[in-house]
């Protein structure tokens, strides 16, 4: 178990997307450590099971597939259920990287359109009594702008996505969001070390790229019953970085 508790009971299930790697890998892992029952789901099937190889066997299921596939998200989420239980918990984590070389409507359909088509088909599933959905948005939809159109608006179109939920299906689940800023996954491998990233470092307070788990202790507690009373709110996860620009 983790030294960290934020709350959650014994085998409750979550279902994180985008866990192949990086924010998604390091909040299945530590969801699994906090007791929870875990679908890794993501494109890369290999990806997945390999997340699921580094837990206590037994406590994480690997999913491989696209979460903008309804009819198959709909199809795992049922099994799931069947198998352990509804999932209570759903942390939106997939999405295209920022270099990406999408078109605009493309990039919003990939990075937006699919959040939607998989809390759909979960909120159809988790039970109201404390269930909670969190997305993985960014500070360039937030507060800083990036060369990516498609990008920018799409993350901000997530937090726009999260407060719509928060006020019109709070009777079903709570909804929040975490808007990192820089994060060292293998998206970045290289990017700290370069110039462009030596200025950018320089100009955050505590001179570091988050980690992973830096960000999956944030998702976490906006799931969590710590965070009960906690409903529309985009949380910044930069270390201060955007308060300097």
């Amino acid at each position: 178990m983790s030294p960290l508790s934020f709350g959650f009971a014994l085998d409750d299930v979550l279902v994180v997307t985008g866990a192949g790697s990086g924010i998604g890998r390091a909040t299945t892992l530590e969801a699994a450590r906090q007791g929870l029952r875990v679908v890794a789901w993501d494109l890369v099937g290999p990806a997945a099971a390999e997340t699921a190889a580094l837990a206590e066997p037994g406590r994480v299921r690997a999913e491989a597939g696209d979460v903008a596939d309804a009819p198959a998200v709909r199809a795992v989420l049922e099994d799931v259920a069947s198998t352990w239980a509804a999932p209570r918990y759903l942390a939106n984590n997939a999405g295209p990287s920022s270099a990406g070389d999408l078109a605009f409507e493309a990039g919003i359909v990939a990075a937006l359109g699919s959040v939607h088509t998989m809390t759909e088909a979960w909120a159809a599933l988790a039970g109201a009594d404390g269930a909670a959905m969190v997305v993985t948005a960014s500070v360039a939809g937030t507060k800083v702008g990036t060369e990516s159109a498609w990008y920018s608006t799409a993350k901000a179109g997530l937090a726009g996505y999260v407060r719509h939920l928060a006020a019109h299906r709070a009777d079903r689940f709570r909804s929040n969001a975490v808007a990192p800023g820089m994060v060292d996954t293998p998206r970045l491998e290289g990017w700290a070390a370069s110039a462009a990233g030596q200025r950018t470092l320089a100009r955050n307070p505590l001179r570091r790229l988050a980690t992973p788990a830096d960000i999956a202790h944030a998702l976490l507690f906006l799931l969590s019953p710590a965070a009960a009373y906690v409903n529309g709110e985009v949380l910044t996860v930069d270390g201060g970085w955007t308060v300097t620009q």
